[in-house]
C-alpha cells in the first residue's frame, strides 16, 4: 500500500475529546429527565452527526424533543470544561507527515463552526489541505466526505487512507473503497475496530506515523 492522501477523523483520533462528549450527552439526557445512556452507548455514537448520534444514544423520543436534546447537548459541550487537548505525538507526527509531502485532510462529525474553532485553538489548521464536516456532507459511514475530499484534491481512492477511532470511520472507508486504519485509544473498543478489518490498528499516534512513513507516495 502506498498513500498520497491521509484523512483523519478529529474527535478521539487527533483530539482527546471522548470523555467530554460522553459527559455532555449524559448531562443533556438528565436535563430532559431521560434515561441516561451508559458511557459505552454514548461513546459509540461519537463520529456521527449530532442529530443521528442523539437519536442512536437516546432512542424513542418525539422529533421536537430531539431538538431540545440537541440544544441541551450544545449547552453542556460549549459551557463545559473541555480543552482542546491533542493526543501525544499528534502535532509532531502531522508535522513530519507534512514535511514528507503527503496530502492531509480531516473528515469529522463535528460542525463546521466546531471544527474551525478546534483547528484554530490547536494550531493545526495549516497542516490540512481539505476538511469536511457534517454541515457539508452526509454523516458517516456514508462515503460522501471521502468522495468530496479526494475529488477536490485530485487523489485516487485506492491511494487514500482514512484514519479513525470508530467503526463509523472505518466503514466510511469501506463504503468509499479507500483503505482504513484504526486507533485504539479513542471511542470504540478494539474488537469493534477489528470487525471492520482495517489495514492496521495502532495504540498511539507515533506508531501510526512510523507505519505510514515508508508508505507515502
Amino acid at each position: 500500500m502506498q498513500f498520497d492522501l491521509i484523512v483523519f477523523d478529529w474527535d478521539g483520533t487527533l483530539m482527546d475529546s471522548t470523555a467530554h462528549i460522553v459527559r455532555s450527552i449524559q448531562r443533556a439526557s438528565a436535563d430532559l429527565k431521560l434515561p441516561m445512556p451508559t458511557r459505552e452507548a454514548a461513546s459509540h455514537v461519537i463520529g456521527l452527526s449530532l442529530g443521528k448520534a442523539l437519536r442512536t444514544a437516546c432512542p424513542g423520543l418525539s422529533p421536537e424533543r430531539y431538538h431540545d436534546l440537541e440544544d441541551a447537548y450544545r449547552h453542556h459541550y460549549l459551557c463545559g470544561e473541555e480543552t482542546v487537548e491533542l493526543f501525544d505525538g499528534v502535532h509532531q507526527g502531522l508535522s513530519s507527515l507534512k514535511e514528507a509531502g503527503v496530502l492531509l485532510a480531516v473528515a469529522t462529525g463535528k460542525s463546521r463552526k466546531g471544527l474551525d474553532r478546534a483547528l484554530e485553538v490547536s494550531g493545526l489548521a495549516g497542516f490540512f489541505d481539505a476538511t469536511r464536516t457534517v454541515d457539508e456532507c452526509n454523516s458517516k459511514p456514508d462515503p460522501q466526505m471521502l468522495l468530496d475530499i479526494t475529488d477536490r484534491l485530485g487523489v485516487e481512492m485506492q491511494r487514500t487512507l482514512m484514519v479513525g477511532d470508530t467503526s463509523h470511520d472505518l466503514l466510511m472507508a469501506v463504503n468509499a473503497k479507500a483503505h482504513g486504519a484504526g486507533v485504539s485509544y479513542g471511542a470504540h473498543p478494539l474488537e469493534v475496530l477489528e470487525d471492520c478489518r482495517p489495514a492496521a490498528i495502532f495504540h498511539d499516534f507515533p506508531s501510526l506515523q512510523h507505519w505510514l512513513m515508508p508508505r507515502l507516495g
